[in-house]
């Protein structure tokens, strides 16, 4: 199986890669470092780049901007994939606004140049896109939330189970960042539905693991134990350091993006996240990476929330798991957490 692989360097990417190689596809990995452009030298993803080529045997690298249109166009042609997983993104929620252009240019306009040539050169090729639950925007604020002791937590029971891909993207606030994910989404949809291509979005929580290059603004779990252990201060912005997020590990997307392409559907959406077992807030992460460092998170608070930032966000699993009954999160939050820890333990 010929896979193709956007943002082949980044977290999911570079699981994707491995997880599929190991099952027996032929990696071609689309990457061009350009976190390194977006966040400086701390977002550089050379290492694991090196990383695949010495781990995935006949890995080949393809040095390309997505935003590249005929690069693009004449890569899918050459190549007719069987499958095409795009996790390449500018990923900042924050960044977006200070280089708007770049944001939507990446993340709008190269998923529709991946989109158009996987229509002229391998339509019935699975498409699986990376999109993210930023997509609803502020919305989720909406809901009624009581405030515990150590997070927020949804206070309707219509929510007991979180955020379901019913839930509405419209008429909120998004960030930049988010109207662009928005943009390609439903991008990803109408060409699953217009042309009847077996295409999906996964609508992801906090995607994390230890391959992470975790910075402050992107990878919050991964930016938080490198702080601690470096002794570094790290901001908590708003909501007094109990926003909710769930977390779910690289292998458990991989996971899922496999048993999607082994029984793919069309125009799919699934919000793909750790579910609230796998949640928490700031204060209870300090806490749980402590347990691992042994160090205490240093850390100030900035009365000022991030704009457009969940309050409190966790994935509804219960339609993933429907359509996908093999599937299901294997690897917990605390075990994600430890892994983080050993691999910047490694690195630093």
């Amino acid at each position: 199986m010929k896979t193709l692989v956007t943002g082949s360097s980044g977290l999911i990417g570079s699981e994707v890669s491995l997880f599929f190689a190991r099952h027996g596809a032929r990696i071609h990995g689309v990457d061009n470092n350009q976190r390194a452009a977006f966040f400086g030298p701390q977002g550089d993803t050379r290492w694991n780049q090196q990383r695949l080529a010495q781990l995935i045997p006949g890995f080949s690298h393809h040095e390309l901007d997505i935003r590249n249109r005929q690069g693009v166009l004449d890569l899918v042609e050459s190549l007719r994939p069987d499958v095409i997983i795009h996790t390449a993104a500018q990923p900042s929620h924050d960044r977006a606004a200070a280089i708007p252009f770049d944001d939507f240019d990446t993340n709008a306009v190269g998923t529709l140049n991946l989109l158009e040539a996987a229509r002229r050169f391998c339509p019935a090729s699975p498409f699986v896109h990376m999109s993210t639950n930023k997509v609803y925007g502020d919305r989720p604020n909406t809901i009624a939330l009581c405030e515990l002791d150590t997070r927020w937590e949804y206070d309707d029971p219509a929510f007991e189970h979180g955020i379901a891909e019913t839930f509405s993207i419209d008429q909120s606030k998004h960030s930049l960042f988010g109207a662009s994910k928005v943009a390609a989404d439903i991008m990803v949809q109408e060409y699953g539905r217009y042309f009847q291509m077996p295409t999906c979005c996964l609508r992801g929580g906090c995607l994390t693991g230890p391959n992470h290059s975790g910075v402050e603004l992107h990878g919050f779990l991964s930016y938080l134990v490198k702080c601690n252990l470096e002794g570094r201060e790290y901001k908590v912005f708003g909501y007094l350091g109990k926003q909710v997020r769930d977390n779910i590990h690289s292998e458990d997307v991989a996971r899922f993006m496999w048993e999607f392409c082994k029984n793919p559907r069309v125009g799919e959406v699934y919000n793909l996240g750790g579910g609230k077992a796998n949640s928490c807030s700031i204060l209870e992460a300090f806490q749980i990476a402590e347990s691992f460092t042994g160090r205490r998170q240093i850390h100030t608070y900035v009365a000022d929330n991030r704009i457009g930032d969940h309050i409190c966000y966790y994935s509804d699993l219960r339609k993933m798991r429907t359509h996908y009954p093999d599937w299901d999160i294997s690897i917990t939050l605390n075990e994600t957490i430890r892994q983080i820890v050993d691999a910047w333990k490694s690195r630093l």
